[in-house]
């Protein structure tokens, strides 16, 4: 026991002095935390450098785009064909994808060795081989006569302008062999045989796709072999030398070349300048030279031999074997009888310590190499995390080569710092099986599976598109509803009834008092007192209450709405100390009336979620008075009933002049412009000018917009409270665009062409859609972390960026149809003053108003560019109004007491 115990301690006491003196000797190759985190914090900085077009060029560290668009998502399937090319051999491979039932994939290939002679040759001979052996492949598998897409993994560094499309130069060779520049695709004449080559590309992509088919959450490739490289799925707005910023794309970063700019050269040793100087390749690719497996053991020699002239090893002998570069390829660090092997392969008569050291020297070699490698992949991950936002990143890499499969220390020492450098990422490691060759074929699978799925999801989204002979027949059938509402004898059957609202003049600027504003079109009540001044600069100052009205009284009876406003009114006047006086007042009423005089409105029919019973029918100024006698405490003079269009027409006129034409797009959508006295029939009178409420909400309720309709407009009227009713309104207005959304991906999921046909439970709510998540995930830069954040809210935890793209242009159609079919309202609205007035060129001012058209950030623009377009002949000008309800019914009402007043003089 003793003497076993003593050979232990000895033995313990021999490695460990071996390992000192090593350790000492190559102090310079053992890497702190702190450096390794410095050297992440580097490479993130190269990685910028790549991916910003300024800097694109000069940058080490290429960030090559692959023009990969998507990981596997499970439902790829088919036949196809892939060509593995990166050696002295290639392979070539049959794969059937199958997805029904089980999901599995299945190969068969054959590999093909290219002659010396030909990797020499010129590119159209080098290439005519790869042709014959693949038609001798399809052939030999009997699918000579089948058209199959084919994946092409080209494992040398390429530029790439796109994944596909043979005709044009889309792969260029930067360098391999002799062939300075050729173009893979064009090199494979296809003259013999049908196949369509979809993708190529390098062999990192290949095994993140191979393992993003077993793992959904794999975004990140990694191969540490002969040669070291690393991908991984980046967001399409950080990619700025591609156009377009929707999405995501895998990069191809090239990290080998991380350092020929300098930026290692700190870190850099002797003995890692001499591997350099006796490289082909001078100065290039200093980070994969510091970790890949064609160098590690090169490294481990100049050590060696390094220590034998120090007489630190084989006491201080060398052979011709240790000296000739090449002679150890990698050296097992797991036993001194392996190192003991290579040892006496070069010639050497080793001792136990010689052994003991040269395995201690394999494994610094390889931990700096693992580290490095770690430190590097922090970058990528913190990248990935802060794309995404996520205080906590969960993520798969996909990782090959034969250092990290065979050599299981150097995996370990690369999980373990990654968990270190980055412990806010919650990685898995997965190894991949056959990355390059299955890799080309997932590859064109899932780029198969997009085009499928693309085609589908366009001809549904098409429904939603709407060309300019559509907009101009929707103009036209406008201007037709338009006249027969203006008509006395067409006027009942109209679709639009084109309201008179006996506002005759705008604003002039001598409007002068004090006024009293009632607002009322929503779920809150709002009392104002207006104090207008004339004079060389004329003012609008005001004061205003709000008060909500109680749901139960929104559906209760008419006497205990209007009672309850009355309430309100009293409490304004009391706060304001003028309950005593009577002041003229406007009453901006936001619902359906008609008019035959300016200070009466009987409504025609509730909107808006009021049912209050009693009322329609009624004049909702006898309304209010009645209410006014019940409480027997003030008096009101009411002067004018206004809706909140004309009252934002007013508005924006009193700063304006020219200003003609009122339009709200918020919850619902009006219009109301200046008409022609003779025009307006159901008004008696022909001089001057009126202002007319369009009404047009309820265009398309006589059919006039069936054959733009879609099933999903069709879906949101049934299930509306009012089916058949304000059918124009429910394609553009905030209160319906959010459902149409919601009811189009619903549609896409139920084809398993969104959120891989899984739908939540909230998503089935009807109005879980806000029309605010459209104005939200148009918006830009932010857009996909706001569709992301939206998406979880809605209980779709799982969805991928592919669905937010996805989301984000169902979005984007929906709110291109709605102001482009405001734009053409417009368009027939403005070319009727135009008409009216007989003139060739019209400038006007329309005042604005509505939390659609104010928040969207596209709609605006879309409508202008509509109108522009369809009424050529009119320059108009849009003019946002501010409280054109409030402000607006004090000024409709200073402009009535002003003529009223002129009238008495």
């Amino acid at each position: 026991m003793l003497a076993s115990g003593l050979v232990a301690n000895y033995c313990t006491e021999l490695h460990d002095d071996q390992a000192h003196k090593v350790d000492t000797f190559l102090h310079h190759f053992q890497l702190s935390d702190e450096t390794l985190m410095d050297v992440s914090l580097r490479f993130r900085r190269e990685m910028d450098k790549g991916l910003c077009r300024d800097t694109n060029p000069t940058a080490a560290v290429k960030m090559l785009p692959t023009f990969v668009r998507s990981t596997p998502d499970g439902t790829e399937q088919g036949e196809f064909l892939a060509l593995d090319l990166g050696g002295a051999n290639f392979r070539v491979l049959l794969v059937k994808v199958m997805a029904d039932g089980e999901r599995k994939v299945e190969m068969e290939n054959q590999i093909y060795a290219i002659p010396e002679h030909l990797m020499r040759a010129s590119g159209s001979e080098f290439f005519d081989h790869i042709a014959d052996c693949l038609a001798n492949f399809m052939e030999k598998m009997g699918i000579k006569d089948k058209k199959l897409p084919l994946g092409f993994t080209f494992s040398f560094p390429c530029q790439q302008t796109k994944l596909d499309e043979v005709s044009d130069s889309d792969i260029v060779i930067l360098s391999i062999s002799t062939r300075s520049c050729f173009n893979v695709c064009n090199g494979v004449s296809l003259q013999d045989f049908d196949i369509d080559i979809v993708a190529v590309i390098n062999d990192t992509v290949g095994t993140m796709m191979t393992c993003g088919y077993d793992d959904h959450l794999c975004e990140i490739g990694l191969i540490v072999g002969t040669g070291t490289n690393a991908c991984y799925m980046e967001q399409m707005r950080n990619l700025e030398v591609l156009d377009g910023d929707e999405g995501r794309m895998c990069v191809n970063t090239e990290w080998g070349a991380f350092g020929d700019d300098g930026a290692l050269e700190d870190l850099r040793n002797d003995i890692d300048r001499e591997i350099d100087a006796g490289s082909l390749n001078p100065g290039k690719q200093l980070f994969e030279k510091m970790i890949s497996g064609m160098y590690m053991g090169e490294l481990v020699r100049l050590i060696l031999v390094k220590m034998a002239k120090e007489q630190l090893l084989f006491q201080g002998k060398t052979t011709s074997e240790l000296l000739t570069t090449g002679r150890i390829r990698y050296v097992d660090e797991e036993g001194v009888v392996c190192a003991e092997n290579v040892l006496r392969s070069l010639g050497l008569d080793p001792s136990v310590e010689d052994c003991i050291a040269t395995q201690r020297v394999c494994q610094i070699v390889s931990t700096r190499a693992a580290h490095l490698c770690a430190a590097t992949l922090a970058a990528v991950l913190r990248q990935i995390r802060d794309n995404k936002a996520a205080e906590k990143l969960r993520t798969t890499i996909a990782a090959d080569g034969s250092v990290y499969k065979n050599h299981t220390e150097f995996s370990r020492r690369l999980h373990k710092m990654v968990g270190r450098l980055v412990p806010d990422c919650d990685v898995r490691f997965l190894q991949s099986q056959c990355g390059s060759g299955k890799g080309a074929a997932m590859v064109t699978a899932v780029a198969y599976r997009l085009a499928a799925q693309h085609a589908e999801r366009q001809s549904i989204l098409d429904t939603l598109r709407l060309s300019r002979e559509q907009l101009l027949e929707v103009k036209e059938r406008m201007s037709e509803q338009m006249v027969r509402g203006l008509s006395k004898q067409t006027h009942e059957q109209a679709s639009i009834k084109m309201l008179p609202t006996y506002v005759r003049s705008i604003p002039d600027g001598t409007e002068h008092g004090d006024f009293l504003a009632l607002d009322l079109g929503g779920s809150t009540f709002r009392v104002l007192l207006v104090r207008i001044r004339s004079g060389k600069k004329h003012t609008v100052d005001m004061h205003h209450k709000i008060y909500s009205i109680p749901q139960e009284t929104m559906q209760g009876t008419g006497e205990e709405l209007f009672n309850h406003i009355v309430d309100c009114i009293g409490d304004f006047l009391e706060y304001m100390g003028i309950k005593g006086a009577s002041l003229p007042l406007g009453f901006t009423f936001s619902f359906p009336c008609h008019q035959s005089k300016l200070d009466q409105g009987i409504l025609l029919k509730w909107t808006k979620g009021f049912k209050a019973s009693g009322c329609e029918g009624q004049d909702v100024v006898t309304l209010i008075k009645e209410a006014v006698l019940r409480k027997r405490e003030f008096d009101l003079n009411f002067v004018a009933v206004v809706n909140d269009t004309v009252g934002t027409m007013m508005t924006c006129s009193y700063e304006d002049p020219r200003c003609e034409v009122g339009l709200i797009v918020g919850t619902g959508t009006n219009a109301c412009y200046m008409e022609e006295m003779q025009n307006i029939e159901l008004v008696e009178g022909n001089s001057g000018r009126m202002c007319v409420n369009v009404e047009w909400g309820a265009f398309g309720d006589n059919g006039e917009l069936d054959d733009f309709c879609t099933q999903f407009d069709h879906t949101v009227d049934d299930c509306s409270n009012n089916p058949g009713k304000q059918r124009y309104e429910k394609m553009i207005s905030g209160m319906y665009l959010g459902e149409i959304v919601r009811n189009v991906l619903m549609d896409l999921t139920a084809k398993g062409l969104l959120f891989r046909g899984k739908v939540s439970e909230r998503l089935k709510t009807r109005g879980i859609f806000e029309t605010k998540f459209l104005s939200q995930i148009e918006s830009d830069r932010l857009a996909m972390r706001q569709i992301r954040s939206i998406l979880q809210h809605l209980g779709l935890t799982t969805s991928t960026c592919d669905d937010s793209v996805l989301v984000k242009e169902v979005c984007s159609v929906v709110a291109r149809r709605a102001a482009q079919l405001c734009g053409a309202g417009l368009a027939a609205v403005v070319d009727k003053i135009r008409q009216n007035r007989n003139l060739n060129q019209l400038t006007i001012t329309v005042g604005v108003d509505g939390t659609l058209y104010k928040t969207h950030p596209h709609f605006s623009s879309i409508m202008q560019e509509t109108l522009q377009d369809l009424a050529p002949q009119c320059q108009v000008t849009f003019h946002k109004s501010e409280d054109g309800s409030g402000k607006g019914a004090a000024l409709i009402t200073a402009v009535a007491w002003r003529i009223k007043c002129e009238g008495q003089h």
